[in-house]
């Protein structure tokens, strides 16, 4: 009986202290290392001096263009230009039928050798009629009316070569040349066609491509902020005060000539409450053709004090506005309102809020809740085409160092272990030593 009593009471005993051992193992893997400050990448705010630009919608114009119309009428006879090739001025491009106008020359030519036929004898007793009167040998009257006589044959004359420079000057006109040098386009009419003088179509239309004008539109919004920073000294014009401009294509390629801006309309459109501007580009290839529809990306100014901060840094808050986080001076997170302007590239240009040395977290944001302490290291952007995560990529600098101390956690599995593995005796017993 004793024995069994001794028996039962061992075993009572044995199973307390494995679970009292138990205990003590879970309790002191709860006390595991303690996790410190959250990793974060961030930026130190530096001014940079940067040229401010805007991209404005535009097509493009002919720097000259010219419609070729008749000057008289008449069937052509013949188009003596090749279509799409390039003309100098004065090129005869067209060939009107000249015989009427030939003959009506002619018949000035007449005309005006008769009027200088009238004119000999008017002048003639005009001066026989000037002695005649001195010795009263003729009445007064009678040399009134020679001089008459012979100022009028003198305007007969003078009509008669107007109208011979008139038919001469028409008869050029059958030749239709060309007004300026440039490339023509497609003829509007064929050998035969009957045209008129100064028709509202066009027989041809030429344009010179040598330099073309892009005409691009601005809100006259923007123009008075522009206006307001060049004034204030917040902006300025480059050395030659000129404003250059860059030029996109229609598919995103650059153009590879800078052009310059002319001038800008002095008027606001009312519809649309924009103005437009004009800018000048050499064309010495001929790649840009009239009517395309390119971007301008014109140079506002420069900006010598700017503060920029990527994109993926700027949050907005419950009311919309934009909001960043920065590394207090006691190692805190603290979120921080800002005013931005307008996007440069993948940054916002900052206008109020942030000031130079302050540290802004873009790098494990996540992490960071406001009044936190943060470990603060310099930010490294991802190399294009990194696979996010992936062994050596910067940007996963912070991820890696949060998952390092999970590894090291005690009771933390191996990469490829069962999960069952944790919980094992075998697990639980160097502790018990």
């Amino acid at each position: 009986m004793q024995s069994k009593y001794r028996a039962h009471l061992f075993t009572v005993v044995l199973l307390s202290g494995i679970l009292g051992l138990t205990g003590c193992g879970k309790k002191e893997q709860s006390k595991g290392p303690q996790m410190g400050p959250a990793e974060v990448g961030v930026i130190e705010v530096k001014p940079e001096r940067i040229a401010l630009t805007t991209e404005l919608p535009g097509r493009t114009s002919p720097y000259l263009i010219a419609e070729v119309r008749p000057q008289v009428s008449g069937i052509i006879q013949k188009r003596v230009f090749t279509e799409g090739s390039d003309v100098k001025a004065g090129q005869v491009l067209y060939q009107i039928d000249p015989a009427t106008y030939q003959a009506a020359y002619a018949s000035a030519k007449a005309s005006e050798a008769r009027a200088e036929a009238n004119l000999v004898p008017a002048k003639l007793k005009e001066e026989r009629f000037r002695d005649l009167v001195k010795i009263n040998a003729v009445a007064k009257q009678d040399y009134d009316n020679a001089y008459a006589a012979l100022k009028q044959a003198e305007a007969d004359v003078a009509s008669a070569k107007a109208a011979v420079e008139t038919a001469k000057i028409n008869l050029a006109y059958t030749r239709v040349t060309a007004p300026i040098s440039g490339r023509v386009g497609r003829s509007a009419v064929t050998d035969g066609a009957l045209v008129t003088a100064n028709q509202p179509a066009a027989l041809a239309t030429i344009q010179q491509l040598g330099s073309v004008y892009v005409d691009v539109t601005q809100s006259s919004s923007d123009m008075l902020k522009l206006n307001r920073s060049l004034a204030s000294g917040l902006l300025k014009r480059d050395a030659a005060g000129q404003a250059r401009v860059k030029l996109l294509l229609e598919d995103g390629t650059p153009y590879p000539v800078t052009g310059s801006l002319k001038f800008s309309d002095v008027t606001v459109d009312q519809s649309t409450g924009s103005i437009t501007l004009r800018a000048v580009f050499p064309n010495p290839k001929q790649t840009l053709l009239p009517g395309m529809f390119v971007r301008a990306v014109l140079e506002e100014g420069i900006n010598e004090a700017a503060i920029l901060v990527p994109q993926r840094g700027v949050t907005r808050n419950a009311a919309g506005l934009p909001i960043v986080m920065v590394v207090g001076a006691d190692g805190t997170a603290q979120p921080r309102p800002i005013q931005v302007a307008r996007t440069v590239g993948e940054s916002w240009l900052v206008s109020g809020g942030l000031n130079p040395g302050d540290k802004v977290i873009l790098e494990g944001l996540q992490k960071a809740r406001p009044g936190t302490p943060v470990k603060a290291v310099p930010f490294q952007a991802q190399p294009q085409g990194a696979p996010q995560g992936a062994p050596g990529a910067a940007q996963g600098a912070p991820g890696a160092a949060k998952s390092a101390p999970q590894a090291a956690a005690p009771g933390a599995a191996a990469p490829g272990a069962k999960p069952a593995a944790q919980g094992s005796p075998a697990a639980a017993q160097p502790q018990k030593k």
